[in-house]
């Protein structure tokens, strides 16, 4: 594993957080965020790391500027699944595989949700499917 970023990408600290700043405000997720930088870079030289480029972590920039998403990555993305799979279930209330896909879903999500509880989600939060829709608006 490597210490130092490339000789090739000497983009400037403060460039590289400028843009993980501005792609989150666009929208984009941290890990989408990270894609972007590997492949269109910083004023057109590529950033293949950014914590070697700067020293934080994605996540770490994002909380610095006050720009991180209100729920973790990886929550949002168990949540849109399970979301899926409910509408899914509606259309198709005879699929025992989805069902059971379903409610592990629900399982790993009810699991982070305790593990961010406190820390990165507020105190009282509990999952349900309607919370879960009305967040992914």
């Amino acid at each position: 594993m490597a210490d130092d970023p490339p000789e090739w990408s000497d983009v400037d600290e403060d460039a590289v957080e400028e843009r993980v700043v501005e792609l989150a405000e666009q929208g984009h997720s941290p890990s989408e965020i990270g894609v972007k930088l590997r492949d269109e870079g910083v004023q057109g030289t590529p950033v293949p790391d950014v914590s070697l480029a700067t020293g934080k972590k994605v996540t770490e920039i994002l909380e610095d500027n006050d720009a991180d998403p209100e729920i973790p990555e990886d929550l949002r993305n168990l949540m849109e699944r399970a979301v899926r799979l409910r509408e899914h279930m509606n259309d198709n209330p005879g699929d025992a595989q989805n069902k059971r896909a379903l409610q592990n879903t629900e399982s790993k999500i009810r699991r982070l949700v305790d593990y961010y509880r406190g820390d990165k989600l507020e105190e009282d939060f509990t999952y349900s499917y309607d919370v879960a829709v009305s967040l992914l608006e």
